[in-house]
């Protein structure tokens, strides 16, 4: 699909708190993109009009801000381009799924003209609270599995995005590579989040089929994961596996420092992750991934139909390393450091 080149000047102030709006949730910001002068642009865009696009957040933490910073540095694009404006409002739910809710319907009565929940459950929390509004998604692993869309390529309703689908072979084979004869893997994630439930389920099927095994520890929010990984790690495991799971990946940091203390490699399956204390993945890039959400809100406001607009998987992945953590395993990922 042809990338758009879809900001310009950004301002930004301090909203009101939402009205309703769940203890712990943010107050939000709201970011104004100025039209500027473009003598380029396509005929669909709507020179001169003004639209305002609502980011609904599930929680703060490095995946999702670095994939919410890359859909406003695209939407900001976008605006210079095509000449018009857009202001961004940004809301965090922090994780409350209640808060989700809320803001997903003050945004649908504020009339915004497109909703962008960022991960599954900010996703399925705003398909079933503003079903007038077009909603873009970001950073679903299974949108299928979620109950948003019926296929990838049947978006009927008011819904469409990019997914973070995750190819497990891939990582375990860098795990081969890099730390080979692991015959247990430890999973650790949050058994409510649709999205590492798939993940999970595709990571189980493949080491099955391999004769090797697994142990696993779920955990219901972000301060049970330094427990459940020493419990895990207690069990015998030769390295960890962590899914696009937005509870333990807010406490990353504390897993890291868990299984670099036990001399364990952590494979998880973000770039930021890794940046997070993970030894290595074949992540998806959330910039890119941002970038490309983007592109599909800047076509839902010239006027393209959700209907027309199929569900798009990131396009872009690499092999990252940690250095430092590669250093503290006595690893070599020479290979991958440039």
């Amino acid at each position: 699909m042809k990338n758009r080149i879809c900001a310009a000047l950004l301002t930004l102030v301090l909203c009101l708190p939402l009205a309703g709006c769940a203890g712990g949730a943010s107050s939000g910001i709201s970011a104004s993109y100025p039209a500027e002068p473009s003598s380029g642009a396509d005929s669909g865009m709507q020179a001169g009009k003004a639209y305002t696009v609502g980011i609904l957040q599930q929680m703060e933490h490095t995946s999702l801000d670095e994939i919410r910073e890359a859909v406003e540095a695209g939407l900001a694009r976008g605006a210079a381009a095509g000449g018009y404006t857009v202001e961004v409002v940004y809301k965090n739910a922090q994780g409350d799924p209640t808060a989700i809710r809320t803001i997903a319907e003050q945004f649908a009565a504020q009339g915004v003209d497109v909703i962008v929940p960022i991960a599954t459950g900010a996703a399925q929390g705003a398909a079933a609270a503003a079903q007038n509004v077009p909603i873009v998604f970001s950073a679903v692993a299974d949108p299928v599995a979620a109950g948003l869309v019926d296929a990838f390529d049947r978006t009927t309703g008011n819904i469409t995005g990019v997914s973070n689908g995750i190819d497990v072979a891939k990582i375990f084979a860098l795990a081969d590579e890099l730390t080979p004869g692991i015959g247990t893997y430890g999973f650790i994630y949050n058994e409510g989040e649709v999205n590492s439930q798939s993940i999970i389920e595709k990571a189980k099927a493949f080491l099955a089929a391999r004769g090797l095994a697994y142990e696993e520890v779920t955990v219901a929010s972000s301060g049970e994961v330094q427990q459940a990984a020493r419990g895990v790690i207690a069990k015998g495991v030769d390295a960890l596996f962590i899914p696009n799971d937005n509870t333990v990946a807010s406490a990353l940091p504390v897993l890291a420092q868990e299984a670099i203390a036990a001399g364990l490699p952590v494979y998880p399956t973000a770039d930021s992750m890794v940046r997070d204390g993970g030894l290595a993945t074949v992540g998806i890039n959330y910039t890119v991934l941002g970038g490309q959400t983007a592109d599909m809100v800047c076509r839902v406001l010239e006027g393209t139909p959700i209907a027309d607009i199929p569900v798009e998987l990131v396009n872009e992945s690499s092999v990252v390393v940690n250095g430092d953590t590669a250093a503290a395993l006595g690893v070599d990922v020479s290979r991958y450091v440039q």
